[in-house]
């Protein structure tokens, strides 16, 4: 082995001798009581100049395996392993007191219609005006209990619809920006609760699985954001090489994307909400591009069907597959 003096008195040898040995670019700069950077340079130059390929399990460069977990962290995430069928996915309910949106009348429809796999909610079912970093006296008065409340009732609702049609349904809650409020005020201001039951919002929705992304195929991802801006469905699918069905733009609209891979589908699920409600009073007024409704996706053989989208056509009524359908009933 070499002693820790530095790359200049390392022999090709003896650096191939460390990388056989420990295969970490962390471990051997500490070694060598040099930079990680330098580690890599000197790896780089030495499989050019002597055609030795030098991987390791740290190596960020490493091509992605559709073997390994779908996600790089311990961040928890859920395998659905559908291969045919439907899973209907909504987000940014925003679920307040008093408000009962046509999305929402009309994915109670769709459950009872389609009979899905899976439902999912893609983040933010929780809006967190109260503990919101926009000016409080310029929204709702509702309080944290009383959105709590909201949500625990209105996916309490999801929940005996999708049972009532599927016994074995899979009801799959991803985390949003706006759900994550809940936890992170108390962690600022009280981190010695965090243990205590009832400190984090899952205690509260005890019936839905949450995690931070869910595969329903292994081709097919579910996770509230990823790229940003008005072409994010489209970078969104170019960027993560699988069809990526997300939230938190509150767009609902669907973008193909087709390479040498075959086609692949970039969907944004909109709002579960009233786009104009009392949720996004912070939007003062300006006018915006969201659209209430949520996303129906269909699987033959493990490939997902050309996504269909459910959007609030008026009160009362959606419009799916070419019809108007009237929800008031729900």
């Amino acid at each position: 082995m070499v002693s820790s003096n530095g790359l200049n008195s390392c022999t090709d040898e003896q650096f191939i001798e460390l990388w056989d040995a420990h295969q970490s670019v962390t471990k051997i700069a500490k070694i060598l009581g040099v930079t990680e950077r330098a580690v890599n340079y000197r790896r780089r130059r030495m499989e050019e100049r002597v055609n030795v390929k030098l991987d390791g399990i740290d190596i960020r460069s490493v091509k992605y395996d559709a073997t390994r977990p779908k996600s790089f962290s311990p961040l928890k995430q859920v395998d659905l392993g559908i291969l045919d069928g439907t899973v209907i996915v909504f987000s940014d309910a925003h679920f307040i007191p008093g408000q009962r949106s046509t999305a929402f009348k009309g994915l109670l429809w769709a459950i009872e219609t389609l009979s899905p796999k899976a439902v999912i909610a893609n983040g933010d079912s929780f809006d967190g005006a109260a503990i919101s970093r926009h000016d409080p006296t310029d929204q709702r008065a509702t309080t944290v209990i009383q959105e709590l409340k909201a949500c625990q009732g209105a996916l309490g609702e999801i929940e005996e619809t999708a049972k009532a049609q599927h016994h074995n349904v899979r009801l799959i809650h991803t985390w949003g920006n706006h759900d994550a409020r809940f936890a992170n005020r108390l962690a600022q201001h009280a981190p010695q609760y965090k243990d205590v039951l009832g400190f984090k919002i899952t205690d509260h929705i005890p019936d839905w699985e949450f995690c931070w992304a869910c595969w329903p195929t292994s081709n097919t991802i579910v996770k509230h954001r990823y790229k940003g801006g008005i072409h994010a469905t489209h970078n969104n699918t170019i960027n993560a090489g699988v069809n990526i069905v997300t939230g938190h733009l509150h767009s609902l609209k669907v973008t193909p994307f087709s390479d040498y891979n075959g086609i692949r589908y970039g969907v944004d699920t909109g709002t579960l909400a009233e786009p104009d409600g009392p949720q996004f009073t912070y939007a003062e007024l300006n006018p915006n591009n969201h659209r209430s409704g949520f996303a129906v996706l269909t699987f033959f053989n493990g490939e997902l069907l050309w996504p269909e989208l459910v959007h609030a056509f008026s009160e009362d009524c959606i419009q799916f597959r070419g019809e108007v359908i009237d929800v008031g009933a729900f």
